[in-house]
């Protein structure tokens, strides 16, 4: 994927972007009307200017930790969690970001990027995000709903016909983003993948496979019970590219990455799809060698995981790259003059839909859309293959842990803990 340098929608009041008619607009219903959204995002176009600071959005910077009020030796004690993790042997490396009030405080690169290699971990190391893919992809899905092209209660059989079964009929947008669509396949897709065909001859591909999943259907009634799903958010990027009319890649890219900065993000490991910077990429350690170190798992240049860009996972990006996605969000949508989503919006998405542990003594936690929200109201994601965000709009805190060693021992709880106690008064 090459990054564009133009953003013909982004980067101006939502009342400028496209208002194309949800008739008129690919996989929309001609009942929708948006005019009551348009005239309050009008009315903000027009009173932006009073506004200037809030209407800019807050861009991260770095300063010390003082400039931010926060302690900087409390900030090295979480760091020195790290560092004796790595040297025990329980993670092979770690990138560290801390950002409070859009002031980068923190931001350290420890242990090894390849150890075989002898290649140390760096701040703009890449990893793979894995399921820190889903803010961006619920955003993009937000982003269309805001253009009209879309709506959280369309049922999913309204843009692909396969899901008019009596099991997926009654699934619709908000339940795949909230993870309540009553779906229980435990896989990314359905194996084997299509193969080519002389009416399908490009199979596999995201929205073909993403196709398959309304013969299964959901097993609970849509709405009722949370359940993590992969391949509900693998439909919604096939959803994404249905509204469109673009691969996946290229509408977050031109749409969300571009217009914030974010040049190093991607979406599939393969070096001429990432401009050339695949061995930026960090190794990823899933096993024990036997010997108390850690086996390569997956290394830059093996094949990808999957043979198409997907949704439910798939992103690679770095600490620089996704501070600047977590700030437009505690800036309710904007960024550097550059609008992505309303804060209408913002709120929606970062607000409780269903409860992931009913019934539990411990503190409520929930889903929203695309990121898990806890009772304190921090929203976060973490990802599979070892990479974890955390905003939290009481402190105005961004905390970023990004390892690639996933069944190591990660302090996490730990470092956040201590972050927390390093904000002063």
């Amino acid at each position: 994927m090459t990054h564009s340098h133009t953003h013909p929608r982004r980067g101006r009041s939502h009342a400028q972007r496209s208002t194309t008619p949800p008739s008129e607009a690919p996989g929309s219903g001609a009942s929708r009307s948006r005019a009551p959204l348009h005239a309050v995002l009008i009315l903000v176009s027009i009173l932006a200017p009073a506004f200037p600071a809030a209407a800019q959005g807050t861009v991260v910077t770095r300063a010390a930790p003082a400039d931010a009020g926060m302690s900087e030796g409390v900030l090295a004690g979480g760091v020195a969690l790290y560092e004796e993790a790595i040297e025990r042997g329980d993670l092979v490396g770690a990138v560290l970001l801390v950002a409070k009030d859009g002031k980068v405080v923190l931001h350290e690169a420890l242990g090894w990027r390849d150890k075989a290699r002898g290649i140390p971990m760096e701040p703009g190391t890449m990893f793979r995000m894995a399921s820190n893919t889903k803010p961006p992809v619920a955003t993009a899905i937000a982003q269309l709903v805001e253009d009209g092209r879309l709506e959280y209660d369309d049922l999913v059989r309204e843009h692909m016909p396969s899901w008019d079964t009596y099991r997926a009929g009654f699934v619709n947008i908000g339940h795949l983003l909230s993870h309540a669509s009553g779906l229980r396949i435990p896989t990314l897709f359905l194996q084997p993948y299509m193969e080519p065909s002389a009416e399908h001859p490009d199979a596999p591909t995201l929205q073909l496979e993403a196709a398959r999943f309304g013969g299964v259907g959901a097993e609970a009634i849509p709405g009722t019970t949370y359940s993590y799903n992969n391949p509900g958010y693998n439909t919604l990027g096939a959803l994404v590219e249905i509204a469109s009319g673009m691969p996946l890649e290229e509408y977050l890219d031109r749409e969300i990455y571009t217009p914030l900065g974010m040049h190093d993000s991607y979406h599939h490991e393969v070096d001429e799809k990432m401009d050339g910077k695949l061995d930026r990429m960090g190794v990823v350690y899933y096993e024990r060698d036997g010997e108390g170190g850690w086996m390569p798992g997956w290394t830059p240049g093996d094949p990808p995981q999957v043979p198409f860009v997907r949704a439910s996972g798939g992103m690679i990006s770095t600490a620089d790259d996704y501070v600047i996605f977590c700030q437009m969000f505690l800036n309710g949508g904007i960024y550097d003059g550059q609008r992505i989503i309303s804060g209408e919006t913002v709120e929606l998405m970062t607000s409780p839909k269903i409860r992931t542990n009913p019934g539990s003594e411990g503190p409520a936690r929930s889903y929203g859309y695309g990121w898990s929200v806890s009772e304190d109201g921090v929203y976060s994601h973490t990802g599979s293959d070892g990479t974890g965000a955390w905003v939290d709009p009481a402190t105005n805190l961004i905390v970023l842990v990004f390892t690639q060693t996933p069944r190591g021992r990660d302090p996490v709880a730990r470092f956040r803990e201590i972050v927390n106690l390093a904000i002063e008064g």
